[in-house]
C-alpha cells in the first residue's frame, strides 16, 4: 500500500492586542462527539500522487468549510509524518473568516456499527478561532508541530 499524503491550510489572524489565533475544526461523527482534547484538526485531506499538494490543500479547505480558501500569501509550514504513517503538509495564510459562515462537507457511515443503518455526519461539526496556546491541546497530536512552526514565523509572531 502506497504511503498516504494529506494537505491542509491553517488560517491565522492577529487580534488587536497582538495575539495570534488559528482557525481549527472539531472532527464530526460519533467517535469525536464527546471529546475536545485532541479532537480538532487543521482543515486538510488526502490527495493522490498526481495532484499537487497546494491544490489539495485549497480543495480540502473548500470541501471542509464550504467556503473558498482566502486569498493571500501562503506560508509553508512543512511536513510532518503522523503516528499512523500519513505525511501531512500544511500552509498558513493570514485571513479572517467568520466560522458561522462555514457549511461543512459530510460523510456517510453505518451507525450504530453493525446496525445496517447508514447515517450522514459533518466532516467537521464546528470551527473556532483559538490562541495558539489554547489550540495546541485541542489539535490531534500529529498536527501540533504546525502551531510551533507558525509561531516562529515573523508574519504570525509580529516580530
Amino acid at each position: 500500500m502506497p504511503p498516504k499524503h494529506s494537505a491542509g491550510l491553517l488560517l491565522f489572524r492577529r487580534t488587536p492586542d497582538g495575539v495570534t489565533e488559528v482557525l481549527i475544526g472539531h472532527m464530526g461523527g460519533p467517535f469525536w462527539a464527546g471529546r475536545s482534547a485532541a479532537a480538532w484538526s487543521i482543515p486538510k485531506g488526502e490527495y493522490a500522487a498526481d495532484e499537487p499538494p497546494e491544490a489539495a490543500a485549497r480543495r480540502e479547505f473548500e470541501e471542509e468549510l464550504g467556503l473558498p480558501a482566502p486569498d493571500g500569501p501562503w506560508i509553508a509550514l512543512g511536513e510532518n509524518r503522523q503516528r499512523g504513517g500519513k505525511t501531512v503538509t500544511v500552509w498558513a495564510v493570514r485571513a479572517d473568516l467568520d466560522p458561522a459562515r462555514a457549511v461543512p462537507g459530510t460523510f456517510t457511515m453505518e451507525w450504530p456499527r453493525g446496525s445496517g443503518v447508514l447515517r450522514e455526519f459533518p466532516e467537521i461539526d464546528r470551527f473556532g478561532w483559538f490562541p495558539l496556546a489554547e489550540a495546541e491541546p485541542l489539535l490531534v497530536a500529529g498536527q501540533r508541530v504546525f502551531l510551533a512552526r507558525l509561531a516562529a514565523h515573523p508574519d504570525a509572531s509580529g516580530a
